[in-house]
């Protein structure tokens, strides 16, 4: 087989070809099909050109990578951050193909993002980044072609925009173009916590195969975003003991229990979880290697690496975030028997609920929140029992095997429909 050379410093692509080759190996994939499936359907990048404030005419730099539309539209997110990088988004876009194979949702992967440091502009230069990113995309994007969505520093108001925008240039009103909206523009209830309620099911599930209870799991999260602070409501709504948070600014524990509702108050004050009263300060590296039942890593990529892969004292890793843990902590960490929930199965209520939303917006029907939140119970239950399997009936691991299952889905598909020349 012809596989993707690796270098001696992995990049986020390679951090997923590293998965992707052991899953391959074991499927038996023939080359043809691994070239195939690795290879990005369309990378694009952009100048943003953007009037600034102050007068002054600055250029930013954009991407969108289609990495699938073998199962159906691209999906996937956009992000605004300083180090966004076409290897980062690449891989992001991958990720997305094998989450939402793994999910059984009718979308290829896409990711998008542009280099900006959305702190230091204001609403109007955002506004018309956005507008400008989305009108250079015209001929790619749309509900039949690439659906994208929130992701790091992008928000419902951004989608919004970006809705707008695509609905202006095709000279009618398009909800489907965009998920992630707000709720009078076409988006769906439950959207919001939808990532942080997928983890709680599949931690949920993985406990039960465990022989633990809710009330004696002691949960530790990294990240309190929208999806860390969401997984900590529900998690601790539902009766699970969260011992530990962090975010960017540092973070807290208290091993008898946090009580997650003033914590969000607390937050909503702050800023920042650092500072709450009935917790003890702790630095984010050492909250990582506490003493916990579930590890929930809700941050950004590679937080869990060789170097402190051999510290982590938790029984279950759930990971919220995309790719936190690197091929070389998967390693040690399969060593020490921890159960890990793989980020293509872990966080994929989000697009689980931005499916909903698109199919809702192309039926003109809404559904209640009872509705939302059945169907994705049944999607990730369905999901993580059949992942589960797989790596029962492999001797893998669950991130191998849900590896195994989205590129079983993939090719299956691609075989089906044959190449076209």
């Amino acid at each position: 087989m012809g596989k993707v050379e690796l270098h001696d410093e992995p990049n986020p692509f390679e951090e997923m070809v590293q998965r992707f080759n052991i899953a391959a190996e074991k499927l038996r994939l023939d080359d043809g099909l691994y070239q195939v499936m690795l290879t990005p359907d369309r990378e694009i990048g952009v100048a943003i050109p953007v009037m600034m404030d102050n007068g002054s005419l600055k250029v930013f730099k954009g991407y969108r990578v289609q990495h699938s539309l073998a199962r159906g539209p691209a999906k996937g997110g956009i992000r605004y951050a300083p180090d966004v990088t076409l290897d980062e988004v690449r891989a992001l876009a991958a990720w997305m193909t094998w989450k939402c194979a793994v999910v059984n949702l009718p979308f290829g992967g896409a990711k998008g993002g542009i280099i900006c440091d959305p702190k230091a502009l204001s609403n109007a230069e955002l506004e018309k980044l956005t507008r400008r990113y989305t009108a250079s995309l015209m001929d790619v994007l749309g509900p039949d072609r690439d659906v994208p969505a929130p992701d790091v520093n992008t928000d419902e108001k951004v989608m919004a925009w970006i809705m707008d925008t695509y609905s202006m240039h095709a000279r009618h009103t398009v909800t489907g173009c965009v998920t992630g909206k707000p709720l009078d523009l076409g988006g769906s209830v439950g959207r919001r916590e939808a990532t942080g309620r997928g983890c709680k099911i599949v931690c949920d599930r993985a406990i039960s195969r465990m022989g633990m209870k809710r009330e004696n799991t002691r949960v530790i999260i990294q990240g309190f975003g929208n999806v860390g602070s969401m997984a900590a409501h529900i998690l601790y709504g539902a009766g699970y003991s969260v011992i530990g948070v962090s975010d960017v600014h540092g973070g807290i524990i208290n091993t008898l229990g946090i009580n997650i509702t003033k914590l969000m108050a607390h937050v909503l004050e702050a800023k920042t979880v650092v500072g709450f009263p009935d917790a003890e300060p702790i630095s984010g590296d050492d909250l990582l290697v506490q003493p916990c039942d579930i590890l929930l890593p809700a941050a950004t990529e590679n937080q869990i690496t060789h170097e402190n892969a051999d510290r982590i004292q938790a029984h279950v890793l759930c990971e919220g975030a995309n790719g936190p843990t690197t091929a070389q902590a998967d390693e040690i960490l399969f060593d020490k028997r921890v159960f890990i929930i793989p980020d293509i199965l872990a966080n994929a209520g989000g697009v689980t609920v931005s499916y909903f939303e698109w199919v809702q917006d192309r039926q003109g029907y809404f559904w209640n929140l009872k509705t939302v939140n059945e169907r994705l119970e049944e999607i990730m239950v369905n999901s993580f029992d059949t992942v589960a399997s797989y790596a029962d009936r492999h001797s893998v691991n669950m991130r191998i095997a849900a590896y195994m299952l989205a590129i079983d889905r993939v090719a299956f598909t691609i075989r089906e429909r044959g190449i076209y020349a």
